[in-house]
């Protein structure tokens, strides 16, 4: 075993600072005031820098051409004062100090107040095994979260969770472990100095951290990382508030790529259409027309890979089947004319009796044999596989020739991969890494992300105008930056219900903002009416929206599949709808900051002790607390409201202090929604259709108790024209001070489809008295049907205490003025 014990020298390098001690090299970059990297390895030199994963570096990299959009920052000055017994690196936020004897590694902030410790005396270790080990200190005031998709509660402490991306069929979303993403970052978050810390392995291998699951009374408490290989490069990030770590990571791997707005929409699939023995195109298409029947809306189908099956039973990717879908174009033109995008299942291994499969091999496009020979061969759905090698350019061309050939050049442009989690038993089977041959150990869980990249890529060179919509259900660190993600092949149970969204809440904090689950669960028997209602009530909440079964009696889930519930199921996708405009803004918000869609309880009220092992409530962008029925045959519900806010019931407007816990009582159709104080919520109450319906009227739900601010963000949904400044950012001001004043300030070239906004203004103790818009009095009614008949104007709800007001939508800057102040009638 080797360990670092001792610091050797110190040299200067330019911008980075160079550590030899009596085991290990290190190198240590000043990113920015809250951004450390430390690279440590126990070879005679580093590694060349070769990343797809980082969007941001201080350095040239060998994969500088191949990242798109790739930052190129200038790291601080790494300059060190020698103060004896360790050394000392400044940022204006953070004190890093290197301590001599033995080596470990302390970062304060600018206060002194511990961030992050190694653990003295093992810090860095690598075993006889090759196996690479980083510890740190560990307080009992520490809270983990994020490490990607992981099962069970939101905080991780006193976890072991293992980094190694597989097909889980049929997984328990409280236990399961690991499931498809690879993601080794997480966010620490202490109590006791309210600071969020993150720490990110820059690290491929198969991987382990454990947080304190581990105990040894020769040591302080502590948790550790663990490598099968590679190198020790991990980023420091400081906040320090948790939202703030989520952006630096962010800067690090990248934002979540804007999608298409109909991608929000409900997302028809199951795999028992195209399992049918004839006319899966027309099972697909009377789909459609009865969600149109039945006053469901529906944006799209992700077709599964039976549309793929050969003569003799067997997948192969990129081969229509003819018997199930007789002139795929044609079929394509149809989904669209019915407002409906197709994404078909591409899988990436490709089975020895595939028809396209000698054509790949002869060009060297597989993974090869741990001899470089031959293509490696492995398990796979239907028998023996090769997979194709996306670190290599002549099998991402020949897979972006398929997805042109096959899909793009028929109109398709979402892409969904499946089944690409790589499960190679043969480590040391070689990818051809850029002309620099690396076993797959290495680089597996990479792969996917890089099958997605090809994908974006494939579109926007056939269709360059055309937004990619692209769903991956393996990854790594950065997946965002190409996909929508989802939690893979869920079982059917209320257990998968609840705990499915701690399993999205900590990849929301992971960086991947666009994600979900299978609705209704995936695989198991079809769920009961209950359990359904309940699930698609939660999904609704959810960036990517599908109900998606393999279910194990015979049956199908589809959203009238019980009759009497149907009532339910339409109700709850018609909310959904109506907060498109909300969650497109929000996604575009993910796109700039890293920002989660759905957010754990602790990411917005961190100072709030109650809110640190919250796992099942969670916060729908700043302003909607969501508490969804998880239990069967619940009558009530609990609800933590957290303090520092004030919170009104979504349905009856009924106020709340925070700071309390609530009870109330449940009905099926409940969905328990709480607005947030300050909260401005923009709404499409008449949507039914995303990529045919025009939004023309616009409704904003705003609390104007406390000063607030919303950028609502609009643009034509489907192309790239935003990248050249055709779209629109509306910031919405809210400013208080008895009275209200909301102003709108318009960045852009979009042209709005926005004719008419409708304002609901919660009120609180009292009605306004007077509305104006830019100086201009809006007439005040007392009848509501009066007011509705009308252009513009104003009346108030005095059951639900909210103000209407309505006038046309302005190009230009504007704002409304709103007067509380009491009326004196008596003196009149």
């Amino acid at each position: 075993m080797r360990v670092s014990s001792k610091l050797l020298q110190a040299v200067e390098g330019h911008h980075y600072l160079d550590l030899v001690t009596d085991e290990a090299k290190y190198r240590i970059y000043l990113m920015n005031d809250y951004v450390i990297r430390i690279r440590c390895t126990f070879d005679e030199q580093f590694a060349e820098e070769a990343s797809y994963t980082l969007a941001m570096t201080a350095w040239d990299d060998k994969m500088d051409g191949m990242v798109e959009d790739r930052k190129r920052e200038e790291a601080l000055p790494a300059q060190y004062e020698d103060l004896g017994t360790h050394l000392l690196l400044r940022t204006n936020q953070l004190r890093l100090m290197i301590h001599r004897e033995p080596f470990a590694i302390e970062i304060t902030d600018a206060e002194g107040r511990v961030l992050h410790e190694d653990l003295k005396e093992r810090p860095y270790v690598k075993d006889k095994h090759g196996r690479l080990y980083h510890y740190s200190n560990l307080t009992d005031e520490d809270h983990y979260y994020g490490f990607g998709e992981k099962s069970g509660h939101l905080n991780k402490k006193k976890r072991r969770l293992r980094m190694h991306n597989v097909d889980t069929i049929g997984y328990d979303s409280e236990h399961t472990d690991p499931l498809y993403k690879h993601i080794p970052f997480y966010i620490k978050f202490n109590g006791k100095t309210q600071s969020a810390t993150g720490l990110f392995y820059h690290n491929s291998h198969a991987s382990t951290f454990d947080m304190g699951c581990e105990r040894s009374g020769y040591w302080n408490k502590y948790s550790y990382f663990c490598a099968d290989g590679g190198e020790l490069d991990l980023f420091f990030m400081y906040g320090p508030q948790i939202k703030d770590v989520v952006r630096h990571y962010t800067d690090l791997t990248g934002k979540t790529i804007l999608p298409t707005q109909y991608s929000l929409g409900y997302m028809g699939s199951t795999m028992y259409y195209t399992e049918l023995d004839r006319d899966s195109d027309q099972a697909i298409l009377n789909f459609l027309d009865r969600c149109k029947a039945e006053g469901i809306p529906c944006d799209g189908f992700f077709m599964s890979s039976g549309y793929t099956t050969g003569e003799d039973g067997k997948r192969y990717v990129f081969n229509w089947n003819n018997q199930r879908f007789r002139h795929p174009q044609n079929f394509i033109e149809q989904m669209r004319s019915k407002g409906a995008a197709l994404a078909p299942n591409i899988k990436p291994g490709m089975l020895l009796t595939h028809p396209l499969y000698k054509q790949f091999d002869e060009a060297g496009a597989y993974i090869k044999d741990d001899k470089g020979d031959k293509s490696q061969t492995d398990r796979y759905w239907g028998g023996a596989a090769s997979f194709v090698d996306f670190t290599n350019p002549k099998g991402r061309q020949l897979w972006k020739d398929q997805l042109k050939a096959s899909f793009i050049n028929l109109g398709v442009t979402s892409i969904w991969n499946d089944n690409n989690e790589y499960e190679i038993n043969n480590p040391d089977a070689l990818c051809e890494f850029e002309g620099g041959k690396k076993e797959i150990s290495a680089l597996r869980p990479l792969l996917p992300n890089l099958m997605a990249q090809a994908a974006k890529e494939a579109i926007a060179e056939a269709a360059p105008n055309t937004r990619p919509y692209i769903v991956n259900r393996a990854g790594f660190a950065g997946i965002q930056r190409y996909a929508q993600t989802w939690a893979g092949d869920n079982n059917t149970s209320w257990h998968s219900l609840k705990f499915n969204i701690p399993v999205i809440l900590g990849m929301g904090l992971s960086g991947v903002a666009n994600q979900g689950c299978d609705i209704g669960g995936f695989f198991g028997p079809a769920p009961e009416p209950e359990l359904f209602v309940r699930w698609v009530q939660n999904g609704i909440f959810q960036p990517r929206f599908s109900i998606h079964s393999c279910n194990t009696d015979n049956t199908v889930t589809e959203p009238w599949m019980y009759p009497s519930y149907t009532p339910y199921i339409r109700e709850a996708i018609q909310l959904r709808y109506r907060l498109i405009p909300y969650f497109y803004s929000l996604l575009y918000e993910a796109s700039v900051l890293g920002s989660p869609v759905m957010r754990p309880m602790v990411y917005e009220f961190q100072y709030d002790p109650a809110t640190w092992e919250e796992s099942f409530d969670f916060m729908l962008g700043r302003s909607i607390l969501v508490a969804n029925v998880l239990e069967k045959g619940a009558e009530t519900r609990t609800v933590y409201l957290p303090e520092g806010s004030e919170w009104i019931d979504w349905h009856t407007r009924e106020r709340y202090a925070g700071g309390q816990t609530i009870r109330r009582k449940v009905s099926l159709d409940s969905i328990p929604m709480f607005i947030r104080s300050g909260a401005v919520i923009p709404l499409a109450p008449y949507l039914q259709n995303i990529h045919n319906d025009r939004i023309e009227e616009l409704h904003l739900l705003i609390e104007p108790s406390e000063n607030a601010s919303f950028v609502l963000y609009e643009d034509d949904g489907v192309t790239n024209n935003y990248k050249n400044g055709d779209y629109l950012k509306t910031t919405i001001n809210v400013e208080t001070d008895g009275n209200t004043v909301i102003s709108f300030k318009k960045d852009g070239a979009y042209a709005s489809t926005v004719k008419r906004i409708v304002i609901d203004l919660v009120c609180n103790q009292i009605a306004p008295v007077q509305v104006m818009l830019q100086g201009r009095k809006l007439p005040m009614f007392l009848d509501p049907a009066e007011w509705k008949a009308k252009e513009e104007g104003w009346y108030y709800d005095l059951e639900l205490k909210t103000a209407k007001i309505k006038y046309d939508n302005s190009q230009a800057d504007y704002e409304i003025a709103v007067n509380f102040d009491i009326k004196d009638l008596i003196s009149i």
